[in-house]
């Protein structure tokens, strides 16, 4: 190991609601860490803990406001590492700029890739996140990266509830693999929503692979933005004659009009995680469900040095 056997965790502005569940989890007291505004708004912060030689643990979801989120995280990493740390793990519950994984298009930025360089040059480590909206985003990390799944957390919550006559619904083909591995261990249906974008902003729905037809569906998804698709495939569920229509995400980033979409579709329930903080988001049919456990011993896996890979359910 190159820490001291001790192991400390922070949080900026982001979450920090999750990271105190964190260390509830853990038996230890969140860090102090100070994260303050000058008056020209650029963020100063400062470690007020000795850190020498320890195993340090910063806990930010790079969520909106995202730019301040993601240059608070910039910043405590290298306070981390000028403090001597002995080691700096970045725990993002929420990875920001993660849909630009690639050049889809000429003289564009790949997002997600300048991320992972950014927080690597700083001085971190290694990487602890959940469901990143692509899993090749990885392989743009040059450290160890954990990469965990929110899918024991929903997973259990859905079984406990007992739905009859379930069918998992991926909202588009691109997610049918996650949405096969739910249909698998629920023992439930599967249908995929097949529809084509018409441009940045919108989707057409075009067919249902599968049968929904007098069945009670759980549409998953990695996230929801404008909540746009998820509603979209709410919309095509029911057209093709599904009962009750509940959505399962993990990461609730819900800007713009979303809520009020959501509140729209009449869906029987929204169940969201905890990465992102539901502040000001909250309607009657919301259920938020906490990752604190899992991170909490993934944190505690990696200071150990034992296996993630156990907390790996899909």
């Amino acid at each position: 190991m190159t820490h001291n056997g001790q192991f400390k965790i922070f949080t900026g502005t982001s979450n920090p609601a999750l990271a105190e569940k964190v260390c509830e989890r853990l038996g230890k007291p969140l860090g102090d860490a100070r994260v303050t505004r000058f008056p020209d708004g650029e963020i100063d912060v400062k470690i007020n803990d000795d850190i020498r030689g320890a195993d340090v643990f910063l806990v930010q979801s790079t969520c909106p406001p995202v730019n301040d989120a993601l240059m608070e995280l910039l910043l405590m990493i290298d306070a981390s590492r000028r403090a001597s740390a002995g080691r700096i793990t970045a725990v993002l519950p929420y990875y920001g700029y993660a849909r630009k994984d690639r050049k889809d298009e000429g003289r564009v930025p790949i997002s997600a890739r300048l991320v992972a360089d950014l927080i690597t040059a700083a001085g971190t480590s290694r990487v602890l996140t959940i469901d990143l909206h692509t899993a090749q985003i990885q392989g743009f990390f040059d450290i160890p990266v954990d990469h965990l799944y929110a899918s024991p957390v929903i997973k259990r919550y859905i079984a406990n509830k007992n739905i009859p006559n379930l069918t998992i619904v991926s909202p588009d083909v691109g997610r049918s693999k996650v949405a096969r591995a739910y249909a698998k261990r629920l023992d439930a249906g599967l249908a995929i929503v097949d529809k084509r974008r018409v441009d940045a902003g919108s989707t057409e729905v075009l067919d249902m692979i599968g049968s929904v037809e007098g069945r009670n569906v759980f549409i998953i998804d990695d996230m929801i933005a404008t909540g746009g698709s998820i509603v979209d495939a709410a919309k095509a569920c029911r057209k093709f004659g599904a009962k009750d229509v509940y959505v399962a995400c993990t990461h609730a980033v819900m800007c713009g009009p979303a809520v009020q979409r959501l509140m729209d579709a009449q869906l029987t329930e929204v169940v969201v995680c905890d990465t992102i903080p539901m502040e000001n988001k909250q309607f009657p049919t919301l259920k938020v469900l906490t990752v604190a456990d899992l991170l909490a011993e993934a944190i505690r896996s990696i200071h150990y040095s034992e296996s993630v890979s156990r907390l790996f359910d899909m």
